[in-house]
C-alpha cells in the first residue's frame, strides 16, 4: 500500500453496514498501480447520521465517495448538483467533490448491465422483471431501459416511502424511453407469475438475502422458476445468496453482484482520478472466486 503522508488524498464509502465490502481493496489496489496518492475507507452511516457526515466529509477535503444502502436516496438533499442519470433515476452512488461543490453520479446501473454482457447476457429485446423500489433498482431500470428492454415489470411495497416515487419514475421512464414500464405490490402473485413467465431474466435489487439476512429470498414461490429464466442478484456477500442457490437448483443461469461492483467501481474512479481503473489486474486479484 501507498505510504500515507500529509499531501494523501480521501475518498470512501458511506452505508450501514460497510465492514463486509470489498471496495476498499479494489480502490486502494488501483492507486497503489496508479501511483495516485490517495487512500479509500469505509464510513458507517445510516440516514440520520448521513447529513452531518457529509458536511464533515466535505470540510475534511474528501475527494469523493460512494453511497451505499441506505444512503442512495438520501444523499440528494446535500447535494449541489445531479448528473442526467442520477436525476432521472432519483438516486446516487457516487459523488464528487469539485472545490467544494458536490457533484452526484449513477454508476450503479452502467456496472449492473455490464456485468450482465460480461455473462453474455443483453436485455436488448427482452422483458424484464425487477424486484425492489429503491435506489439500486431505480438505476438498473433507467439503464436496461436505454439499453433496449422491451419491457420492465417492477415489483415493491406500496407502504414503502418510495413508492410515488417510483410511480413517477415509471411514467417519466416509459415516456423518455418508449420502454413499457410496470409497477406491482410485491404481494401480487399473479402478476408476477406472468410477469416471469414472460421475461428472460429476474433481477434482485433489494437488500434481501445479503448478510446478516441469509435465510430469505425475495421470491418465497420457487415453483416460479423455470430453466430458461436468468436470475439475477445485485447482492455480493453472500456471493450465493439463496435466491440465486433455489434459481440455480431449479436450472436457472444465476449471476450475482460482484461484477456490478466492479464496473460500477471502475466508472466511479474515473470521475474522481479522470484515469481509468486496471480492472483486468483488479478483477483477477479480487474477483476471480466469484
Amino acid at each position: 500500500m501507498n505510504t500515507i503522508t500529509g499531501h494523501t488524498g480521501f475518498m470512501g464509502l458511506l452505508g450501514s453496514p460497510v465492514a463486509h465490502s470489498i471496495s476498499p481493496l479494489m480502490h486502494n489496489e488501483a492507486f497503489q498501480i496508479l501511483g495516485l496518492n490517495y487512500v479509500y475507507l469505509c464510513f458507517d452511516v445510516n440516514e440520520e447520521t448521513l447529513g452531518t457526515a457529509v458536511k464533515g466529509l466535505k470540510a475534511c477535503g474528501i475527494r469523493g465517495f460512494n453511497l451505499t444502502m441506505p444512503d442512495k436516496n438520501k444523499i440528494i438533499e446535500f447535494l449541489d448538483e445531479l448528473s442526467p442519470e442520477a436525476r432521472l433515476i432519483g438516486a446516487v452512488n457516487t459523488v464528487l467533490n469539485e472545490n467544494g461543490k458536490l457533484i452526484g453520479y449513477n454508476t450503479d446501473g452502467y456496472g449492473f448491465m455490464q456485468a450482465l454482457r460480461e455473462e453474455g447476457y443483453d436485455v436488448n429485446g427482452k422483458e424484464v422483471t425487477v424486484m425492489g423500489i429503491g435506489g439500486a433498482s431505480m438505476a438498473i431500470c433507467a439503464q436496461a431501459a436505454l439499453d433496449g428492454a422491451t419491457d420492465l415489470n417492477i415489483f415493491g411495497r406500496p407502504s414503502s416511502r418510495y413508492w410515488k416515487r417510483a410511480c413517477t419514475f415509471c411514467e417519466n421512464l416509459q415516456q423518455q424511453t418508449g420502454c413499457r414500464v410496470n409497477l406491482f405490490d410485491n404481494e401480487d402473485h399473479y402478476s408476477l407469475k406472468k410477469s416471469l413467465e414472460n421475461s428472460s431474466i429476474l433481477i434482485n435489487a433489494t437488500s434481501v438475502g445479503m448478510i446478516p439476512d441469509t435465510d430469505n429470498s425475495i421470491i418465497k414461490d420457487t415453483s416460479l422458476f423455470y430453466p430458461d429464466l436468468t436470475v439475477a442478484d445485485v447482492i455480493y456477500e453472500p456471493r450465493e445468496t439463496r435466491l440465486l442457490k433455489e434459481a440455480k437448483a431449479a436450472g436457472c443461469k444465476t449471476v450475482n453482484g460482484m461484477y456490478m461492483l466492479l464496473y460500477q467501481g471502475a466508472k466511479a474512479f474515473k470521475i474522481w482520478t479522470g484515469k481509468d481503473m486496471p480492472v483486468s489486474v483488479i478483477k483477477e486479484k479480487f474477483f476471480s472466486g466469484k
